[in-house]
């Protein structure tokens, strides 16, 4: 091997000790990739070349296409490492980059991104003068080739650096404009009928979800729609077209590619309108709070679909996604072998052969098998035909049909387990661990499943065992190796599951450590001029631009999430910082709820919560009857009542639980913000002062 080839593979080993599996998947690309650090930055103005930030995440379909096609050329790789310094970002490691750049792109390129995100850089300043995201090895789509791309970037950034520093300016003031400058006054509620109204008008009345093609599960949406169908309900002012909106939604993706028939789980999103074919990531993400919503809707219908969702999504979960430490990973790959979807897909034949006559003709009229295959010349299998019209044609009983086709599936999965598996994101992200713990903890509640609670129990506890150190946050853990320190969403999303498992089981060493993550936050990432929460802290690299989450994306906005944890947290334990904190978030973010509440459903329920808080009760008792009375009081869907079962003989509560005593028997306190109401001594009593407290 010659110096200059022996250098360059050096060069593009820099990926190779990186924790994150993104990373390594670039570690033996001819490019000479960088992470992010302070030695590539300094290298890049050393030898003022453009920045070629590149970023993505494992399960990425496209982020795969792009580096067969383009980072593991040699021709394209050598064209990268003479004109640039080449830099790999893990979007699921770093938020903070990827939310940067990802919006100076839509300013730059006037349209949403994506990933692969592919930025220029100016070095001196790290501003990107240029933006894109898949480019294509040849001229197609409309795009110049990758090539192309390189050579004409780096020769804008040798001829025309004052236009670019011009630019430069003026997406800095850009970036600068979008931060909310907050306001006096809180929306009233008429801005909830307002987001409803939006969401109607974007409802798709065939085939459920909202907007059109490609098309996502919008889960924070769903759940602003059923609390507050469930909120007009208890006013006496029922809207039918809300439950229906969720329920229909939710029951479309049930039956459609968007979730995994055989294995359970959802993918990322559909391509098509009607939810047939997904691209086949799995994300963490996803799937806890669509777990959550499938056993709301369960108490809400009673209807089996919903059930057996949940139920599969979280064995799905709790078999495949859970370390043996506890710890939830992150992704399943779309790509399997560098094949797309390929762990999913079936042939009719294969499926034939698993299966005896009778349950085949069931299950091949039920999922579409009867049909022209529907990707690639094979079946991703959704329902075709519902389960109870099949069994009229073929003169079967329903149960009959069910049964049929469980035993099916159960065969097919155990033929799927001997496939090659998709690469699986093994690093374990504290946000997105936050949200599953919460579905998990949230459906083994309501479906009265110990399993599921277990589970959440210990993906917790390893958090806390591997994540919390020391009074710190951090945002993500693999093999050993720590990330950065915890972002926003990381201490917004474990409050709220730690207020979530509160509601299961009582733990004073949870509640400490909710009251500990609140301190945090209010004291590093709120603006104490503004109002607000920043994504970052002090313990963060200082970027180009500072960010308030607002909006709802993939995960729920930071800030509407901090809004609704420190108003229950500051109701539980009487703390007036947390409710003023809270307010000023909503205040901060009035004008961009107004200008579109559609977006904004994590903040709306921040919004509704402020106006009317919820119903909290602590039940003081011993023995049997402490689980026997949450129960009881937390049957169905109750989004507006929190329920906290603490033993007798637990001493030292802090704050405003330090007034709620037990007494000779079981006690039940009830309190709505800062009212309550004296205790009562059983169910029948509390029930009778349903209607007499208010704010």
């Amino acid at each position: 091997m010659s110096r200059a080839q022996d250098r360059s593979v050096s060069l593009a080993n820099r990926l190779a000790s990186a924790a994150s599996p993104y990373l390594q998947q670039h570690a033996t690309n001819p490019v000479a990739w960088w992470p992010w650090c302070p030695e590539a930055l300094a290298l890049a103005r050393r030898l003022d070349r453009p920045i070629l930030l590149s970023i993505g995440y494992s399960a990425c379909h496209w982020c795969h296409v792009m580096a067969h096609e383009s980072f593991a050329d040699p021709e394209t790789a050598a064209l990268m490492n003479r004109l640039f310094i080449n830099i790999k970002v893990d979007r699921e490691e770093r938020p903070d980059l990827d939310k940067v750049y990802q919006t100076a792109h839509q300013l730059l390129a006037r349209r949403p991104g994506g990933w692969p995100l592919t930025v220029f850089l100016t070095p001196d300043d790290l501003v990107p003068f240029f933006a894109g995201t898949y480019f294509p090895p040849e001229p197609r789509y409309g795009l110049p080739s990758f090539k192309q791309l390189l050579v004409g970037v780096e020769l804008a950034y040798r001829e025309q650096g004052r236009d670019i520093r011009e630019q430069n300016r003026h997406l800095l003031a850009a970036l600068a404009s979008l931060e909310p400058r907050g306001g006096s006054a809180l929306p009233d509620e008429s801005l909830l009928d307002s987001a409803v109204e939006q969401l109607a008008l974007s409802f798709d009345p065939v085939y459920g979800g909202f907007g059109g093609a490609p098309r996502f599960p919008h889960s924070q949406d769903l759940g602003l729609l059923l609390r507050r169908h469930a909120q007009l309900l208890s006013k006496g002012r029922p809207d039918p077209r809300l439950l229906h909106m969720a329920r229909f939604s939710l029951q479309r993706m049930i039956g459609s590619g968007l979730f995994d028939q055989i294995g359970g789980g959802f993918y990322r999103y559909a391509v098509d309108e009607r939810w047939l074919i997904p691209h086949f990531e799995k994300m963490l993400y996803d799937n806890g709070p669509l777990l959550g919503l499938c056993a709301d809707l369960y108490a809400i219908t009673g209807e089996a679909p919903f059930r057996e969702a949940a139920l599969a999504t979280a064995d799905w979960v709790r078999h495949e996604m859970q370390s043996p430490e506890g710890g939830y990973y992150a992704t399943l790959d779309a790509d399997t072998e560098g094949q797309e979807g390929g762990l999913y897909l079936w042939d009719r034949a294969e499926v034939r052969d698993c299966l005896d006559a009778d349950a085949y003709r069931v299950f091949a009229a039920v999922y579409g098998l009867d049909r022209p295959p529907n990707f690639k010349g094979r079946w991703h299998l959704a329902l075709a035909r519902r389960p109870e019209e099949v069994a009229a044609d073929l003169g079967l009983g329903i149960h009959e049909v069910q049964g049929l086709l469980a035993a099916a599936r159960a065969k097919l999965l155990a033929v799927r387990a001997r496939r090659p598996r998709p690469h699986c994101d093994d690093k374990v992200l504290t946000a997105w661990n936050a949200l599953m713990i919460q579905g998990m903890a949230h459906a083994g509640r309501l479906l009265e499943r110990f399993e599921l609670l277990d589970s959440a129990e210990r993906a917790l506890e390893f958090i806390r065992r591997t994540l919390w150190r020391d009074g710190r946050l951090i945002a993500v853990w693999r093999e050993g190796v720590s990330g950065p320190p915890g972002y926003l969403d990381d201490h917004v999303n474990l409050i709220a599951a730690l207020l979530e498992m509160l509601q299961v089981r009582w733990s004073a060493s949870d509640l400490e450590w909710a009251i500990a993550l609140a301190e945090v936050m209010i004291a590093e990432f709120q603006d104490p001029e503004r109002g607000g929460f920043w994504l970052t802290g002090p313990l963060h690299e200082t970027l180009i631009h500072h960010h308030k989450p607002l909006a709802d994306e993939s995960l729920p906005a930071g800030n509407g999430v901090a809004a609704q944890v420190l108003q229950r947290l500051g109701h539980l334990v009487g703390e007036v910082r947390y409710l003023e904190a809270a307010e000023r978030t909503l205040k901060l973010a009035a004008e961009s709820m107004q200008r579109l509440p559609e977006a904004h459903a994590s903040l709306l329920i921040a919004l509704a919560e402020w106006q009317e808080p919820p119903e909290q009760l602590v039940i003081r008792a011993e023995g049997d009857g402490l689980g026997s009375w949450q129960r009881a009081a937390q049957k169905g869907f109750q989004p507006d009542r929190l329920v906290f079962a603490i033993p007798a003989d637990v001493p030292n509560l802090p704050g405003a639980l330090a007034t709620i005593r037990p007494g000779d028997g079981p006690l039940i306190y009830r309190c709505r913000g800062t009212r309550c109401l004296p205790p009562v001594a059983s169910l029948n009593e509390l029930e009778a002062t349903g209607g007499e407290i208010r704010r």
